[in-house]
This record gives structure tokens, C-alpha cells and sequence, in this order.
């Protein structure tokens, strides 16, 4: 793992994922290898039946000379014509968004999770936390149970 988008999970519901290559230039894999990524602004959009990445902040490598990166180019991301059409239909018909979700090695290549996602309102964030506290504090209180403390 590269880097992950934490906040993507708390501001989009998740409703279908996809890995996809990603095209980099030489010394952006090598930055990427040091884990000097960041996914906090990025996002991908279906452009001219291509998906592009937007906002992915790859920072330059150290060692690099002029031939070094722009650390927030945009990046064509590499997927099946099957699954970029999917994509497309979703994203136009329902008003659904891609977010990259995680940055990773997968046998020695660069691949993005792409998530098909629909945002969340502030209301159906707060409770998703009223649950997910509920959830630890009955986690919580089987735990004392068991250690016979309740």
C-alpha cells in the first residue's frame, strides 16, 4: 500500500470498485516506491472515452534531474473499454462520482482503486458515526460480559 484516501469513506458511499493501471513517467515510480504520494484532492473523470486522474499528488523524486515529474499532472488511468463504458453509463445516468480510494503495488505495477461513489449528506454522516459508536459500545460491553465484569 502506497496511500489510501481515509476521507473518501467518510464522505461517499461506496457502491462498486475497480482497479485500474495508471500510466507514470520513470521517476514517479520511484517516488511512488519511497510512499511519497498523497490522494487527499484527487479524483478521476471519464473524458473522450479515457479515464483521467485530476489532483494525485506524486511528489518530485529527490535524486531526479531535469527529467523529473509535475507533482499534480493529470494521469490516464488504464482500464478495459468494457469497464470504462460501465463506468460512463453510471456516472451519467445517476449522477455518481469516481474516487481513487487506495494507491498500491500489485506484482510490480502501479494500480489505483477507483470507487464508484454517491456522496453523502451531513446528516447520513452523522449517522453512520451514531452507528458505528453503537456498534463499538456493544462490541464493548460482550467484551466485559465475557470477562465477567458486566
Amino acid at each position: 500500500m502506497i496511500a489510501s484516501n481515509r476521507r473518501a469513506r467518510h464522505d461517499y458511499t461506496i457502491l462498486d470498485t475497480y482497479e485500474a493501471g495508471i500510466a507514470l513517467a520513470g521517476t514517479e515510480v520511484k517516488s511512488l516506491r519511497l510512499g511519497r504520494a498523497s490522494l487527499a484532492d484527487a479524483f478521476a473523470i471519464v473524458d473522450g472515452g479515457e479515464v483521467w486522474l485530476h489532483g494525485l499528488h506524486i511528489a518530485e523524486y529527490a535524486y531526479g534531474s531535469w527529467t523529473n515529474h509535475a507533482p499534480r499532472r493529470t494521469r490516464k488511468l488504464l482500464l478495459h473499454r468494457k469497464e470504462i463504458d460501465k463506468i460512463a453509463g453510471r456516472i451519467a445516468d445517476s449522477g455518481l462520482t469516481l474516487v481513487p480510494m487506495a494507491l498500491y503495488f500489485a506484482n510490480g505495477y502501479v494500480k489505483v482503486e477507483l470507487a464508484l461513489a454517491k456522496g453523502k449528506r451531513t446528516w447520513d454522516k452523522r449517522q453512520a458515526i451514531a452507528k458505528r459508536d453503537a456498534e463499538r459500545q456493544m462490541a464493548r460491553g460482550i467484551g466485559w460480559q465475557l470477562k465477567g465484569r458486566a
